[in-house]
């Protein structure tokens, strides 16, 4: 294996931060005007109707989408005031709480998948060839590994699309993913 050079690595990683920051923006923006939820929501939501019971620890929610619990406490307060999710206590234990997609939650991700998946096509995936998307893929599970974290199997293009994920009692192999 070549030796690693510290240019290469500053210049991948200015590149990387780069374009995260840019295609992030940029389905944001679409999310917001298109699909009336900001991403940090849909991420939510999406972890929320991944679930067969539609519903995660607050905790294991916050690791999920990378906020602090602080943070994610926030981001609940406001989703809750707008009907996408409630909170409802641990039965076992009554120190944790758990959120969980409403009906109007789903409602609100089955019509933001389109404008998401749309805005991933536009912001990132248009810029590459599919060999460089299965590349850049494997490049950072590579790096997401290497850091403890678990590859997300779950995540694939038929997840993307499907609509809605989990409906009252009916249980999905898979679903979107934001």
């Amino acid at each position: 294996m070549e030796e690693r050079n510290e240019g290469r690595s500053l210049t991948a990683w200015v590149a990387l931060v780069e374009a995260h920051a840019g295609a992030m923006q940029g389905v944001e923006d679409d999310l917001l005007s298109e699909g009336g939820l900001p991403l940090s929501w849909h991420e939510v939501l999406v972890r929320l109707a991944r679930t067969q019971e539609g519903a995660m620890r607050m905790q294991e929610l916050a690791r999920a989408v990378l906020l602090s619990k602080s943070g994610l406490t926030r981001l609940a307060d406001r989703m809750e005031a707008s009907g996408l999710i409630e909170r409802s206590a641990c039965g076992a234990d009554r120190r944790g709480t758990y959120a969980v997609i409403t009906t109007q939650g789903r409602e609100a991700l089955d019509r933001a998948t389109p404008v998401f998946v749309a805005a991933i096509e536009r912001h990132f995936a248009r810029h590459l060839e599919p060999s460089e998307l299965d590349g850049v893929a494997d490049a950072l599970r590579k790096v997401a590994r290497g850091q403890g974290i678990p590859d997300d199997e779950s995540c694939d293009a038929d997840a993307l699309t499907e609509p809605s994920l989990v409906r009252a009692g009916q249980a999905r192999e898979s679903a979107p993913v934001g």
